[in-house]
């Protein structure tokens, strides 16, 4: 073992000096290069490419003499990393906010003012002026004739009193409604409709109710356009019919424990009534969205099962020694080896797992058998009568290259792709990246190990299942069983590599010679020009923002009441809070008149309705009825603290510290919104426009703050890492011009799936953004693989080159497509939207980068002539 030992540590620092050398050389290379070219004008960049190649060569040999190395330290480094599988329950991210909204988005700087100046009133609680939202049980209740006829309302109301027996137990103690619902006046938040009617059924025949505002003659102006769905009004705007009657139960912020006992129990209750109402609380959301991640878990096994299955099928060969079953097996272990390695190596660096990563396995597994298929077909096309460390160095020479510009642009994609504002997309982007990188070193050792044994058993002549030795030639007189089993070790005689697949044959025969032709061309061109036209069509039509129903499964009670709150309540949008912000002369006239006509902007804008009564009209409206004097700062001050301790709910709007107003706040009711987006940008762009500081604000635009980043930070990420792409593709690939269509096929296909996406109706959101960040890597990896193949080969003619590239790793690319497919087909029988939207999006990224791989740059590539110089 000694002796072996010795080889190992010679052999390594033998490879690290033919490394160091290769770097000092790729120092002085550029000017080389450029030298060469201005004198030879033939513009090649392999001064780059060509030490690496010999470098992989030796390693290839070195791996192929010491092969039980890199099968035992691979799997002791991925045990050893595994074991940070036990901080899996730690590292969980999931929170919605924090992943799947703007890290530094405008509306948590507005949250933490509004916070900070207009804290909630414990005392006087107002739904209304809710900086976050809140702690709710909340009931839509549906009718297809009216849902305010007396026997409806005599259900809702049974429903509501249900609800508000609902009793917990916490510790030794028990707690009614009463115990931890939100208090006004000392008791519970009302439902304004149901007090209106004193909870009486009967009573909706004598009450004259007004939509969208009633006047009631205890509770005074009473909104209700929350409360009341698709509602049909007279001329006198009052209420005839309502589709839908939605209530809130709002508990305390005090007792977490207690809070979450009572929403969950409010659920239970609900999964239980038959009748038509749809459910949810301010637990939900999150709730629902954990259970996303647990809805793929048993997928896992299936996908790798389906994945050895097609490897091993896509890898037999008739023939008793040539047979790859082992190895395709191994291949895909490999594969799992780099996402234990990696995954746990993350998780003891304590990086969040957020529910995005877990699609990344199904990726990773696609790309490590696209890497494996190439080296097997590579290792095909090697002489049989080498010895296996030729055999390994003349795979490596030819395949790691390969493998490794697609490694390093996967790579950068998803590394360059960290700077997103989104925390969802940072974790994807880490933990994908990162297994890439642990799925090229496992591919290159552990992998490459595993061929070579199965290289030495090739070079023994032995059976690929009993490994028993076996005759090249058919014995005289042997029976057919016999031959099927116990003959082997056929190659081609002529070339001396193995026997031709059925496969390549096909490419090289039939696929290739038709696609060189002059009507093949042709209709490639027409075929792309189509592509292209439609996929830009798409990416007019594109929407933003991610639809929070999708965060959850489809079986979820969310979804229906998302679908209900749009159908009957979408008319009318938040009511949105707009505050001064700092000091400000309320008492002086002309002050005030700026100020009225910033608010009379926002009232102007299309989707503002009429604005609520603030304090100051409250105020001005006070001081008239009193005749009391507000225009000098020590009378309006005076007079505001008498207004206001006689006006509890108004005292929350205005912020007052040491007889000095800070803040104040008004609010506007929003209706018929064309969209999130262009409220938010309207009312922000009013507010800044405005000569006086103002702040508008509502919970939901924390939501909202991914439509103003999402595009712009897509383009941005698309546009840096294809130009990255090209970088690398230039130094690697030794000939600029094929290099340029490699980038060419990046952007166009990011193009394609973005327009296909959106005419599938798939938004540009946080996560269809991980898959077009995934997109950039596996287009180069189908035309790269391609294109390298086409510069390297020694055909004369440019058509005579396609061929030979698409005979050597036209099978190869049709399997690794394939097998990508594998990897993610059984998410399309996912039930969260997150997981068959990776599968739709993943979908189109294999299919249009297999057609660009095999069919339009091969046709392109016959274009450019300098690529066959």
């Amino acid at each position: 073992m000694g002796g072996r030992e010795g080889d190992f540590f010679s052999g390594s620092l033998h490879i690290i000096g033919k490394v160091a050398l290769a770097i000092i050389q790729m120092g002085q290379s550029p000017l080389v290069c450029h030298r060469a070219c201005l004198a030879t004008m033939v513009c090649t960049t392999d001064c780059v490419e060509k030490p690496i190649r010999f470098c992989l060569e030796r390693v290839g040999k070195f791996i192929g003499l010491h092969p039980w190395w890199f099968i035992i330290v691979p799997l002791a480094l991925a045990a050893s990393l595994g074991w940070g599988f036990c901080f899996l329950e730690d590292r969980k991210s999931n929170d919605i906010v924090q992943q799947f909204t703007p890290i530094d988005g405008r509306a948590k700087t507005e949250k933490h003012f509004y916070k900070a100046f207009f804290p909630s009133n414990k005392e006087e609680f107002s739904s209304l002026r809710l900086n976050t939202d809140g702690v709710y049980g909340s009931l839509i209740f549906i009718s297809e004739t009216d849902v305010l006829s007396v026997g409806a309302l005599e259900e809702i109301l049974h429903i509501d009193a249900t609800v508000k027996g609902i009793s917990i137990r916490h510790g030794e103690e028990e707690f009614a409604y009463s115990d931890v619902c939100a208090k006004v006046n000392q008791h519970c938040h009302p439902n304004s409709l149901l007090e209106i009617l004193d909870y009486n059924a009967n009573n909706i025949t004598v009450v004259n109710l007004t939509f969208p505002v009633h006047h009631h003659f205890r509770m005074g102006r009473v909104p209700l356009e929350h409360l009341l769905g698709q509602v049909d009004v007279d001329s006198n705007t009052v209420v005839q019919s309502a589709r839908a009657v939605r209530l809130f139960y709002y508990l305390q912020e005090v007792n977490d424990t207690l809070e979450d006992a009572w929403l969950n129990e409010f659920v239970h209750l609900l999964t239980s009534v038959t009748t038509n109402v749809s459910y949810f609380t301010s637990l939900s959301r999150q709730q629902e969205f954990e259970k996303s991640t647990k809805s793929v878990t048993h997928l896992f096994a299936i996908t790798y099962f389906i994945a050895i299955l097609f490897s091993v099928l896509s890898c037999i060969r008739l023939d008793n020694v040539r047979n790859k079953m082992w190895v395709a097996g191994l291949g895909v272990i490999s594969t799992s080896l780099a996402v234990l390695s990696s995954f746990g190596f993350l998780l003891i660096l304590n990086v969040p797992f957020v529910i995005t990563v877990a699609s990344s396995p199904f990726l990773i597994l696609g790309i490590g058998i696209d890497d494996m298929f190439i080296m097997i077909s590579c290792w095909q096309q090697t002489n049989v009568h080498d010895s296996v460390e030729d055999r390994m160095a003349a795979t490596y020479r030819e395949a790691a290259i390969s493998i490794t510009i697609t490694t390093l642009t996967d790579v950068l994609a998803f590394f360059l792709s960290y700077s997103n504002p989104f925390r969802s997309v940072q974790s994807f982007c880490l933990y994908a990246g990162t297994a890439i990188l642990f799925c090229y070193l496992y591919n290159i050792t552990f992998f490459g190990a595993c061929l070579a044994l199965n290289g030495k058993r090739e070079e023994g002549n032995r059976h690929w299942l009993t490994c028993m030795k076996l005759p090249e030639d058919c014995p005289p007189g042997a029976s057919t069983a016999y031959i099927a089993c116990c003959v082997g070790g056929a190659y081609n005689r002529e070339s001396g590599t193995e026997e031709e697949h059925l496969m390549q044959k096909f490419f090289r025969k039939h696929y290739g010679p038709l696609l060189t032709t002059f009507w093949a061309k042709a209709m490639v061109i027409i075929l792309y020009v189509v592509y292209v036209s439609i996929s830009i069509y798409g990416c007019t039509t594109i929407k933003e923002g991610i639809d929070l129903k999708n965060l959850a499964v489809d079986q979820s009670y969310i979804v229906r009441y998302y679908e209900d709150e749009k159908e009957y309540f979408g008319h009318y949008g938040p009511n949105v809070m707009l505050a001064v912000n700092g000091t400000f002369p309320y008492w002086e006239n002309v002050e005030r008149k700026h100020l009225e006509y910033c608010i009379d902007k926002f009232q102007k804008l299309p989707f503002v309705r009429n604005q609520s009564p603030s304090w100051l009209h409250s105020f001005e409206h006070y001081a008239k009825e009193k005749s009391i004097n507000i225009s000098s700062d020590v009378e309006f001050k005076k007079h505001l603290e008498t207004f206001l301790g006689e006006h509890p709910m108004l005292r929350s709007d205005v912020s007052i510290t040491n007889d000095s107003i800070d803040a104040s706040r008004i609010f506007l009711q929003t209706a018929n919104v064309p969209s999130e987006k262009i409220m938010l940008e309207s009312l922000r762009k009013t507010a800044d426009d405005c000569q006086i500081s103002l702040v508008v604000y509502h919970p939901a635009f924390i939501y909202y703050d991914q439509y103003a980043v999402i595009m712009n930070n897509t383009i941005q990420t698309v546009c840096v890492a294809t130009l990255v792409m090209l970088v690398i593709s230039l130094i690697l690939i030794p000939n600029p011009v094929c290099a340029l269509w490699v980038a060419f096929t990046i952007a166009l296909v990011i193009v394609g799936v973005a327009g296909f996406m959106a005419l599938l109706g798939i938004n540009l959101d946080s996560i269809s953004m991980i898959n077009l960040i995934i997109s950039i890597g596996f287009s180069v990896d189908f035309s790269a693989h391609i294109s390298y193949t086409f510069v390297s080969s020694t055909k004369p003619s440019v058509n005579e080159k396609v061929v030979d590239a698409l005979s050597h790793l036209g099978f190869p690319i049709l399997q690794g497509a394939l097998s990508t497919i594998v990897g993610v087909v059984v998410l399309s029988a996912s039930v969260s939207y997150i997981f068959r939207t990776f599968f739709t999006i993943m979908s189109l990224v294999i299919l249009f980068g297999l057609l660009h791989g095999i069919t339009f740059i091969p046709v392109f590539l016959t274009f450019s002539q300098f690529c066959s110089t």
